[in-house]
């Protein structure tokens, strides 16, 4: 690693020495300095780009260009005349002025190159080819390349620090705006332009009276070739492993034309290169995004699907299939229809010892060493429709309806230091549909009116069966229980403790109803401001029925009668929320700032009913939010935010009868429970500076939870049950967190860093205690960006989390640095290798570590050749485990996940 730094830093060095300076102003006619002109500079010899930038506020420009060079120098900027230059670079640097004239007519221009970087109100155009060195396979891989774009950890596109949430190919939305699809599977070389639409906003008549600082939308423009086209790639590969025999195939097809489009992307291979996760297909919104959102009001439906353990990071075995087809067809200009549809099915396995350390020392829980395998199998579809018509301006309306099944199933077998042996089985079969309709009104100039509805209705119906270890002892009194640590809770649940083992089980059933609409009216008092009124409600209902059973040893069921919560094994209870709100904005901009103060009055209506009684609330509640904008300059803004949010449970929470969440987290809810009141506040900067390539994010955020909604838990060895109630102590958090990235030349610096407080109040057999955790994490990290040598990445993370909870303090500290290499030699090998190590100290003198090493080797004849051919290795040192060491409100455990063995595969690439 030492080695392979010194290298870089020497090279870099070399590079640096060899380089001259050319800068200038940039000029109108009128002597007026222009800002985000664009000035480009073309090696005459081999007639390749060199470098490029925009002019800053003051019309500056600085080039960094190779000595004893001659040079064809192009400017450009919108409503101006293109002008071209040539100068020869020696050993001193050069200063140079130039002035534009103003074109009338900007289709006479005549473009001789193409401007890897064009700007032109809040569109930032990426010629893609610029910024290409010949390893691109993905759309990904290109966008990596991009100033001010990056991947992030969880695989989504991120530009000026902010999370794209919408995705198009020439306009239309390609599987409803998820990036996570188009940035895997897209081939890069059909990739012509990328359009960052800042401040978008999918209604082009509310984009005058709404905030959209925070929307960032893509455009992946297509190369232009025929009418009707296809585009896409095959992938078939196979290969071995100690276990099994390896295969992969992954067919990625694209057709489009000016009126529809079809694109079919499947994936079936048990390597573990999963396209989608089921947390990714869970997370597919399909574009919906609530009505009240804004309002101050959340509720929340719950979310009773299995809780699956295992991703493909830690698995021992993956096994998946995946089939998605998604198409767009325009009928006439006013009319645009579109769907998706996604079918989902995988088989994972995995391994995982641990070890937990309870936080409150005056309990006396007992430490529990644990070792647990998995089977997890998931059934997921998708399939969306939506139809958008907008005959002309003043009117749009737009329909959608997502409709989502599954069928999951989760086989456990724990080994606990404590309780034994135990097996465990969960099954789940929800379905869902969302139905979507928008309409907006332009009444005239200074009247919009719009109408947002929308209506969810799910249906849940997990079930849970765990099976334990028993030593009967029929003499036993209940009141002192034999050896066996889970014989207390037993007793609670009313169990029969006379079998060898404890066969219990649950069914529960949770369907939901809700609209979520409001009517908006904006009107523009002047150039400067306007004021939005919304009318609004949210309806909700929701039933759930649980009942509690035991298998006996002849097959039968027993209904147990717990005494932990006064009898109550079943629940059949309806809850049913109301709110109704009106709500005003006032948005004004002045100079460089833009306010909208806010505020909204709710008339809240509560009710559940369970067990032949009923609890009611009814309350009136006003809600002020405030946003204030300062835009320094086009590229550099500072936001601040704040609101006040109501929050509701949803009906588990509230039904009184006992919920197994697993057989050592038990829970009961409380009739009672009131709402919980937040204040929030978030700073936002953002600085995206295309003179120099210093892109600047910083967020911090503060919030303080009143009357929170918790846990009241008590232990019975390591068993929890949990009920709730509303507490007057309030939570409080705050979260900064930032990156800097910087471009010299050829290389790419950036470092991006994160704080975490946060204070947590808990109540265990009664005592409350106070849990505040410290989380500090730093990556620092370099990457060069050359277009014909081996590029290199050298990144290094180093995170320390501390923790006081319950009188036990915690530190862990984690260093992991890790080296990327993409190398395309003889244009035609593409080399491909990361490593990285990681090591967390545990804070006791004790630390552990592992690490990872994948490569391919890739060849084809050139980059427009139909076939390649690859050699893929993952984890070639065949390291069997990872470590992770973390803590939560109760505890602190140390785990080891077992992971999937080396991989070597051979596959090959067709391109259309």
């Amino acid at each position: 690693m030492k080695n392979t730094i010194c290298f870089i830093l020497l090279l870099v060095g070399s590079y640096s020495l060899a380089q001259i300076k050319f800068q200038g102003v940039v000029r109108d006619s009128s002597k007026q300095v222009l800002e985000l002109a664009t000035v480009v500079a073309f090696d005459k010899a081999t007639n390749a780009l060199e470098s490029y930038k925009s002019t800053d506020e003051l019309g500056k420009f600085l080039l960094t260009l190779k000595k004893n060079t001659a040079y064809k120098i192009q400017i450009s900027y919108v409503g101006m005349q293109t002008l071209e230059d040539s100068i020869f670079t020696k050993e001193a640097d050069i200063v140079k002025d130039y002035v534009l004239q103003s074109e009338s007519t900007l289709d006479a221009v005549e473009i001789v190159y193409e401007m890897p970087v064009t700007i032109k109100g809040d569109t930032v155009t990426y010629n893609a080819d610029s910024f290409k060195n010949g390893s691109e396979r993905k759309l990904e891989d290109v966008l990596e390349n991009l100033p001010g774009v990056e991947i992030n950890e969880d695989g989504q596109i991120e530009v000026e620090g902010k999370v794209v949430n919408k995705l198009m190919v020439n306009g239309k939305d390609f599987f409803d705006g998820d990036t996570k699809l188009a940035s895997k599977n897209i081939p890069s070389k059909a990739v012509d332009k990328i359009q960052v639409l800042r401040n978008y906003s999918e209604v082009g008549q509310l984009r005058g009276v709404t905030n959209n600082q925070d929307n960032i939308a893509l455009n992946i423009k297509l190369k232009e070739g025929k009418e009707n086209f296809w585009f896409g790639d095959v992938t078939v590969g196979g290969g071995s492993s100690p276990d099994e025999g390896l295969y992969l195939i992954q067919p990625k097809l694209f057709y489009y034309n000016p009126k529809y489009s079809v694109n079919f992307i499947g994936d079936l291979n048990n390597i573990g290169e999963v396209a989608l996760n089921r947390r990714d297909i869970r997370n597919l919104s399909g574009g919906f995004r609530a009505p009240s959102r804004s309002s101050g009001t959340d509720i929340n439906l719950g979310d009773n699907s299995l809780n699956f353990l295992t991703n493909q990071n830690n698995a021992i075995e993956i096994d998946t299939r995946l089939a998605t087809a998604n198409f767009s067809y325009a009928p006439n200009p006013a009319l645009d229809l579109s769907g998706f549809a996604i079918f989902n099915s995988s088989k994972i396995r995995s391994r995982e010892t641990s070890f937990v350390q309870y936080t409150n020392l005056t309990l006396g829980i007992p430490d529990e060493a644990t070792e647990q395998t998995s089977e997890e199998r998931s059934n997921q579809g998708i399939v969306k429709l939506s139809a958008s018509y907008q005959p002309n301006f003043s009117n749009q309306m737009d329909y959608d309806i997502i409709g989502r099944i599954s069928n999951d199933e989760q086989n456990r077998r724990l080994f606990s230091s404590v309780l034994g042996d135990t097996r465990q089985r969960e099954e789940v079969s929800p379905y869902s549909i969302n139905q979507n309709l928008n309409y907006y009104y332009t009444l005239d100039e200074n009247n919009i009116f719009s109408l947002e509805a929308q209506h969810v209705l799910k249906n849940e119906d997990p079930f849970y069966n765990a099976i334990l270890e028993n030593d009967p002892d029929p003499d036993a009194d209940p009141n002192f229980p034999d050896d066996d640590e889970y014989d207390a809770t037993a007793a609670g649940l009313g169990l029969d403790q006379s079998l060898d083992n404890y066969n219990l089980g649950q069914n529960r059933r949770i369907e939901s109803n809700q609209l979520d609409a409001k009517i908006d009216w904006f009107n523009i008092l002047n150039t400067k401001s306007n004021i939005n009124v919304t009318l609004g409600t949210i309806i909700s209902r929701q039933q759930f029925n649980s009942s509690l059973f035991q298998f006996l040893d002849d097959g039968s069921q027993f209904d147990p009668t717990p005494t932990i919560n006064d009898g109550l094994d079943v629940n059949d209870t309806e809850y049913n929320f109301s709110d109704i709100y009106l709500g005003a904005r006032y948005r004004v901009k002045t100079g460089k700032f833009t306010i909208t103060p806010g505020v909204s009055v709710h008339a809240y209506g509560n009710k559940n009913t369970q067990q032949g009684q009923t609890f009611e609330e009814n309350f009136f509640r006003v809600l002020p939010e405030f946003e204030t904008r300062i835009q320094f300059k086009k590229s550099e803004a500072l936001t601040l935010r704040y609101d006040m949010r109501n929050q509701f449970t949803d009906v588990t929470r509230l039904a009184r009868g006992i919920v197994l969440n697993n057989f050592n987290n038990i829970q009961f809810g409380e009739p009672d429970l009131q709402n919980a009141l937040s204040h929030n506040v978030n700073l936002i900067y953002t600085s995206f500076n295309l003179f120099n390539y210093t892109n600047v994010f910083a967020r911090a955020s503060y919030s303080s939870n009143i009357d929170q909604i918790r846990n009241l838990t008590d232990f019975e060895s390591v068993i929890r049950t949990n009920t709730f109630f509303n507490s007057n102590f309030a939570d409080e958090s705050v979260n900064v967190s930032g990156r800097v990235q910087r471009t010299f030349g050829k290389i790419r610096a950036s470092l991006r860093a994160g704080f975490n407080y946060s204070k947590i109040n808990q109540f265990i057999q009664g005592q409350r205690s106070l849990n505040e955790g410290f989380t500090q994490s730093y990556t620092p990290s370099i990457r060069t960006n050359f277009k014909v040598a081996p590029n290199v990445t050298l990144s290094y993370r180093y995170s320390v989390v501390d923790n006081n909870q319950g009188g036990r303090e915690t530190q862990f500290i984690t260093q992991s640095p890790s080296i990327d290499v993409d190398a395309y030699i003889w244009k035609a090998v593409t080399f491909r290798t990361n490593y990285s190590y990681t090591n967390q100290n545990l804070g006791n003198g004790q630390s552990q570590s592992f690490q990872n090493w994948d490569a391919s080797l890739a060849y084809r004849k050139d980059r427009d050749a139909k076939f390649e051919y690859e050699v893929k290795a993952t984890n070639l040192l065949d390291i069997d485990s990872q470590v992770r060491n973390s803590a939560n409100n109760f505890s602190v455990f140390t785990s080891e996940t077992f992971i999937l063995p080396r991989f070597v595969t051979f596959r090959v690439v067709y391109s259309l």
